[in-house]
């Protein structure tokens, strides 16, 4: 097994590195003064098991045409498989068209891990399932469930608590942690009219005196949950945490969790955080390294990965 890392978060590959005890392979991915890609593998690894480790998050289009440079240099190296480890896997969003003259982005994404090269493809929390099918190669989706559960529980705790999905979408996500702590479940009716803005309508399911933990796989402007969270509130809930999976935080929506009436949001490292999201006391951060970890050896020893959610 080898494993190769991107520039896109470098931290989370370490520690995947670390809980796996494999050095990450040395290489060589810049930039020309153009900002055109340029990848250099330093060691052999003709018939070997490589495992790219990049996520697609900001800035998207850099890091995922690292990604496909990346592949394409092992596939020409003659590397046996090429596993394109995907934490965050962006343009997830684009996943149909929602009105006419639109593009499904996540499709076309697909296609050019494919073509690339890729023999296989692990990845996080897919913002649809469905997504799985664009491609024509493997595709392990891992669950947040074994990430959350654990964190609910000791941060939490169970007394009276219920888990609420943000939106209709999110139910069987939502349903999955609930089951596993064996709480109740409630749903946010939501609207949103564009993209990045949505209004609470209002709150299907029992909330008054309860603790609230909104679990949802994707966190960007804030919005939502901030909206979410007053909803419950006015619902009658005693607080109101969030679990996301993946902290994509853009410009202003750490200034927006921090001072929202949320008591805490807990996010992954799939995304490397910025500095904006690591000041701010509100938000916490659960890694991914040991499930993504035990994802890739048991890719690698040819061994089952959906056992690691039974």
């Amino acid at each position: 097994m080898k494993l190769l890392a991107g520039n896109s978060n470098r931290p989370l590959a370490e520690a995947i590195g670390a809980f796996l005890r494999v050095e990450l392979t040395r290489a060589t991915v810049h930039r020309f003064a153009d900002m055109e890609v340029f990848v250099e593998i330093h060691e052999n690894v003709r018939g070997e098991d490589v495992f790219v480790i990049q996520s697609t998050s900001y800035p998207a289009n850099d890091n995922l045409m690292e990604l496909l440079v990346i592949i394409d240099a092992l596939k020409r190296a003659s590397a046996r498989r090429i596993t394109a480890v995907i934490p965050y896997f962006g343009y997830a969003r684009q996943d149909r068209k929602t009105s006419p003259r639109t593009p499904i982005s996540a499709k076309l994404v697909a296609n050019l891990i494919t073509v690339a090269g890729a023999s296989r493809v692990l990845t996080l929390e897919l913002h649809a399932g469905q997504i799985q099918g664009f491609f024509d190669i493997p595709v392990d989706n891992l669950y947040m469930t074994p990430l959350m559960v654990p964190a609910i529980r000791e941060r939490v705790g169970t007394e009276e608590l219920v888990i609420v999905s943000p939106d209709v979408g999110g139910v069987g996500r939502a349903r999955g942690i609930a089951k596993r702590l064996e709480v109740g479940l409630a749903i946010i009716d939501k609207r949103r009219e564009r993209a990045g803005v949505s209004e609470v309508m209002h709150v299907v399911g029992d909330v008054r005196g309860k603790r609230c933990v909104i679990v949802d796989d994707i966190v960007d402007s804030g919005g939502t949950l901030v909206n979410a969270a007053e909803a419950l509130l006015e619902a009658g809930a005693s607080s109101v945490h969030a679990y996301v999976c993946h902290g994509v935080l853009s410009a202003g929506a750490a200034t927006r969790i921090a001072a929202s009436s949320l008591e805490e949001l807990v996010i992954t490292d799939s995304i490397q955080p910025s500095e904006a999201v690591r000041v701010t006391d509100k938000i916490h951060l659960v890694s991914v390294a040991p499930l993504m970890g035990e994802a890739i050896r048991r890719i690698s020893a040819e061994t089952s990965v959906s056992s690691l959610f039974d």
